[in-house]
């Protein structure tokens, strides 16, 4: 698919994901509008490009809104959510639950409009919690929506975003939309914030926090997957899938919580004299990891960048924009808000 000339509308636009890939769709010739209520994304995200794409500022769960936003629309980047890290998805769970009043709208609109393609900003929390307690890699049909018992997803976060599917799913149905859906794991990069694990464990190394505070024993894992090969992989899903079939977007690697953090004392140049874990706070699920098969079949995708180049570009991006004793002084509140 070739993006040049295609009218492309990126929901949630000035996210810290929806940024990276509004930079890359202009820098492919697509004419792109953002649609966002800067709740957590910011204007300043899209600065590389403000000139060369539209902005429509607002809340997507109004009709107007969302009708206005898809008008003349070719392709549809779903990205708008209310969503934070562990902390904000257990503290949150009401806000969470609004994405699937987001969600309807996105889509209703969209047809209404007669836009040819959606592509769906999924979650890893939609698979069934009961089957992370091991190293077991997460596959797409882990998740059913044929059998009786086939979903248990990740708090109310993760059940907001299954339903974003299986809505999706009944429109590429019922409509005749080009639809795909992309389940991100763990991603991080420049741009996202403190609610999520490794930024998190940046802002107490950028604090010098000692002893330095890691949520859990710090043996839970997850794949993080740096923001560009999330970003690579919805544009290969909105080009490559028609009928809605979900695709993981992860790093297949199990990194714990300590391999992170030793990273990013790394990247800093900087170690903690000790290390205090708190097993109070919220960890979600023991063990996660994407099965990517799928995706290489599907849509010829592979990460591209390790976990020690993801971090080590991110910290280069945090210690640029962030003033150390700000984030000493906020960094509890920090962690839980958007």
């Amino acid at each position: 698919m070739n993006w040049n000339g295609e009218s492309v509308l990126v929901t949630g636009g000035a996210s810290f994901i929806g940024s990276h890939l509004v930079e890359e769709l202009v820098a492919e010739g697509a004419d792109v509008r953002v649609a966002d209520d800067f709740s957590s994304g910011k204007r300043e995200f899209l600065s590389a490009v403000e000139d060369d794409i539209e902005i429509l500022e607002g809340d997507l769960r109004r009709w107007e809104v969302a009708e206005e936003a898809s008008a003349g629309i070719d392709t549809v980047f779903h990205l708008a959510a209310d969503h934070g890290g562990r902390g904000y998805i257990s503290s949150y769970p009401a806000n969470c639950a609004t994405n699937m009043a987001l969600d309807t709208m996105v889509y209703e609109t969209a047809a209404q409009n007669g836009v040819e393609r959606i592509c769906f900003a999924s979650s890893a929390c939609t698979y069934p919690t009961d089957i992370q307690q091991e190293r077991k890699r997460l596959a797409e049909d882990m998740v059913s929506f044929e059998e009786r018992g086939g979903a248990y997803a990740d708090e109310v976060y993760g059940w907001a975003k299954l339903m974003g599917e299986r809505s999706l799913m009944a429109y590429e149905e019922q409509y005749d939309i080009d639809a795909s859906i992309v389940r991100i794991f763990t991603a991080y990069g420049p741009r996202e914030n403190e609610t999520h694990a490794i930024i998190a464990l940046m802002a107490k190394a950028l604090a010098q926090q000692d002893p330095y505070e890691i949520w859990g024993d710090g043996e839970q894992t997850r794949n993080f997957t740096y923001v560009k090969d999330i970003t690579s992989a919805l544009r290969l899903a909105a080009e490559n899938v028609t009928d809605a079939t979900p695709i993981n977007a992860g790093i297949s690697r199990y990194v714990t919580i300590n391999e992170a953090a030793k990273a990013v004392f790394a990247a800093f140049d900087w170690e903690p004299g000790d290390i205090d874990y708190l097993t109070d706070k919220p960890v979600g699920v023991r063990h996660r990891a994407a099965d990517t098969t799928r995706a290489e079949e599907l849509l010829g995708w592979e990460p591209e960048y390790t976990v020690e180049e993801g971090i080590a570009n991110t910290v280069e991006w945090y210690v640029e924009n962030r003033d150390e004793e700000e984030v000493r002084e906020n960094l509890e509140t920090l962690l839980y808000e958007r």
